[in-house]
């Protein structure tokens, strides 16, 4: 049986430092004019969630889609975690950082769900590939984020309460590829089941 997630999936941005540093001279930029101190949080809503081989319909008006490869945690008792899940957390290519429009992350399918939970291991080891049609295309090592795995949730759970079945994502790195209709998404990561999708165009 595959995995489907339990409660609220919820995505963080500039948690990698490649994709911090990448932005870092817009965070000083108005209206801001400073980097955020608390975890950029968004949610992809359950309209989104698309298991491991399925297919997701990009819209006639969507050329192209930034391919979002991370590993989530996945919420236990007590906010430990009970384990981990890879996704493909789609977007609609866009600049904002600071207020992650729902319009570009919330479309339907959005969300490739990895097949399995996995249990057991150290976040902070994993790493993970995306092939598309077969190349490999980007990298993600989990060494590299700005809030540990245990930060993260520390510093989230400051301002709000996860619950047993949230899910929360570690973030993506920078460099995040685009893909189109007809492409292939492949994420691998050691440990885990890989997790495809094939991206189709909308029926009219």
């Amino acid at each position: 049986m595959s995995y489907t997630p339990k409660g609220t999936v919820y995505g963080v941005l500039l948690n990698f430092h490649a994709e911090a540093e990448a932005l870092a001279s817009q965070m000083h930029a108005p209206p801001y004019k400073a980097p955020p101190k608390a975890p950029v949080l968004y949610v992809k809503t359950a309209n989104t969630w698309t298991p491991g081989g399925g297919a997701i319909a990009l819209p006639a008006d969507v050329p192209e889609v930034e391919i979002g490869a991370t590993i989530a945690m996945v919420i236990g008792e007590a906010g430990t975690v009970a384990g981990h899940v890879l996704m493909n957390d789609l977007s609609v290519p866009h600049a904002s950082f600071f207020r992650p429009p729902v319009r570009y992350k919330c479309l339907d399918g959005f969300l490739g769900i990895g097949p399995a939970l996995r249990t057991g291991g150290d976040a902070e080891g994993f790493s993970l590939e995306v092939r598309i049609n077969g190349e490999r295309r980007h990298a993600a090592d989990f060494s590299q984020l700005v809030r540990s795995p245990a930060q993260l949730l520390a510093d989230v759970g400051e301002f709000m309460t996860l619950r047993p079945g949230d899910v929360l994502m570690l973030g993506c790195n920078a460099g995040r590829p685009l893909a189109r209709a007809g492409d292939r998404i492949e994420i691998v990561a050691p440990g885990f089941e890989s997790l495809s999708n094939t991206l189709v165009a909308e029926a009219a």
